[in-house]
């Protein structure tokens, strides 16, 4: 380029980074409305932790797919990781609540996890399979302009067979050994 002329990022880069700047933001809010919920639903400080703690795992999952797959971080990756946050939140709600049911009837809480965690797999299992196959035909689509929807339904299928895995499963078989 001739001396003078200086070249700098335009359209597309301001309007992608004013996005993911705000989708980032939009995370985080609803990161915090999803434990302010769960302290009113539990009335207590600390039960939210423990099904917050499920939504790291997922987001490792929904990353490895979008590796996976080659797909790039967009801002449909971005909303499917918000919508991933609810899905994975329901399923640890659906384990820590029958557990807090079976401990105010008396059963011990390594008890009433391994009876939750059998009980509530069989729905778990169901809804989760179910929202990976519903995304399968996203996730593979080649159509026009489909590679920017492919990245949310990777997101989401690689979030929740994670959660899945290592959150149920792993889970269970920790509490069977210890």
């Amino acid at each position: 380029m001739p001396n003078g002329i200086q070249m700098t990022w335009g359209s597309y880069i301001k309007r992608q980074n004013d996005s993911f700047g705000a989708l980032g933001s939009v995370l985080l809010i609803s990161f915090l409305l999803i434990y302010l919920i769960m302290v009113a639903l539990y009335d207590s400080f600390v039960y939210p932790f423990v099904v917050l703690f499920s939504i790291p795992v997922a987001a490792i999952g929904a990353f490895f797919a979008l590796n996976l797959s080659l797909s790039n971080l967009s801002l449909f990756a971005l909303l499917g990781l918000i919508m991933l946050m609810g899905l994975v939140v329901k399923n640890a709600i659906l384990i820590v609540d029958f557990t807090n049911q079976l401990k105010a009837e008396g059963i011990h809480f390594k008890e009433a996890l391994i009876i939750a965690g059998k009980g509530r797999m069989r729905p778990i299992l169901m809804t989760t399979l179910s929202m990976v196959v519903g995304m399968l035909p996203i996730a593979m689509a080649t159509g026009t302009a489909a590679e920017w929807k492919n990245g949310l339904a990777w997101v989401i299928i690689g979030g929740l067979l994670s959660s899945l895995i290592l959150t149920v499963f792993l889970g269970a078989y920790g509490l069977l050994f210890s």
